[in-house]
């Protein structure tokens, strides 16, 4: 038996039919990513599995008890399944500090102490050690969605059910979100998370479900999803976000015109047009050769990775850049380097061809997002 198990579960509001009788086996540290069109049921599942909706038939079982079974003491079982929201949820009335210790303290009695110094942990390792005081609305949404999930931990959960949590969120901010469940994922935590992240759920999924139908129509490994769906409407919703990945390993290697011939190669295939396929090269380009120069000074081996999503509905391009050595702000570094005078013309540029754009640093990484 899995940690946990969901059989026959099925949820209808009214006359309409979310979900119908849905199977699944997690096993105890298994991460999955769970997909799908808007309105197919994910999250009205994610919430079944803690009786947030209460099911109108099936069984769910987590560490081996029944939540929803008849008299089943749910609100114990539920402190096995943390859960984080879309939006944050913060009692905005209290500190940083007092939001993370006011569960484990007056459900688990855990002593203050105990609870102040397990918080402080938390709080190094998602990057805020230094707003234990801080109230709510003085944070940004990234900082205010990694409390949550620091609040969350704080109960121990043998399961973590997180629906959406960047989809409230400004798109500068997502990066620091999902590089914190990226840090999870790495702790062997069983997580079951709905994403619209489709380069994310790659990455961080060990298994990837697709929900269509009124259930899980589709799941496999990520490779078995996002490059070889099987299914009907697996095949029509990944085809609408489609993927290109590119990695590279040593300056003296690299080969520019490969690069931009892959790019442009992708973006022939799925109709992009000239002039914005042109700035996606320059992007590109110019994100390597600047963190060439800056993060990897006398260096010849690199680790970089370029992630290209295309979402076919609303015709947005997202590019991902990834490496490690020394830390960079690239668009900090366009600011005060170039100004007007456009003496960091390449810098300045992507900054003109973005929609958004974002950097961080977190975990001995540089990343870059940017929207076209």
């Amino acid at each position: 038996m899995g940690i946990l198990e969901v059989k026959g579960l099925s949820k209808s509001f009214g006359s309409l039919q979310v979900l119908r009788q849905v199977d699944l086996t997690v096993e105890e540290g298994e991460r999955i990513a769970i997909i799908g069109g808007s309105g197919c049921g994910k999250s009205v599942f994610l919430r079944c599995l803690n009786l947030l909706e209460i099911p109108d038939a099936g069984s769910v079982v987590v560490n081996g008890q029944e939540i929803t079974a008849p008299g089943a003491d749910v609100d114990n079982i539920r402190r096995g399944m943390g859960m984080v929201f879309q939006k944050f949820h913060l009692f905005p009335h209290c500190t940083v500090m007092d939001n993370l210790c006011m569960a484990p303290t007056e459900v688990l009695g855990m002593k203050r102490q105990e609870a102040e110094a397990k918080a402080m942990e938390l709080l190094k390792t998602v990057g805020l050690a230094g707003k234990a005081s801080a109230m709510p609305a003085s944070l940004s949404g990234g900082q205010q969605q990694r409390i949550a999930i620091c609040r969350c931990l704080m109960m121990n959960p043998k399961v973590l059910l997180m629906d959406e949590p960047t989809s409230a969120l400004d798109p500068t901010m997502v990066g620091e979100v999902l590089a914190v469940i990226r840090l999870l994922a790495k702790k062997k935590l069983t997580m079951l998370i709905v994403t619209h992240e489709m380069n994310f759920a790659r990455d961080f999924a060990d298994r990837v479900l697709f929900f269509a139908d009124q259930g899980i129509y589709e799941q496999g490994t990520p490779a078995e999803i996002f490059d070889y769906p099987r299914r009907e409407k697996t095949i029509a919703f990944i085809h609408k976000h489609t993927f290109f990945d590119y990695e590279i390993h040593s300056k003296a290697e690299f080969d520019l015109m490969h690069m931009q011939g892959e790019i442009i190669t992708f973006t022939e295939k799925y109709g992009i047009e000239g002039r914005r396929a042109y700035r996606l090269q320059l992007c590109c380009e110019e994100l390597v050769y600047g963190f060439f120069d800056h993060s990897y000074p006398g260096i010849d081996v690199v680790d970089m990775k370029l992630a290209i999503t295309y979402a076919q509905a609303n015709d947005n391009i997202e590019l991902e850049f990834v490496c490690d050595g020394v830390p960079f702000d690239f668009f900090a570094e366009a600011a005060t380097e170039g100004g007007e005078d456009m003496d960091n013309l390449g810098e300045a540029i992507v900054r003109k061809a973005a929609k958004d754009y974002a950097y961080h640093y977190q975990h001995r990484k540089n990343s870059v997002r940017i929207t076209l």
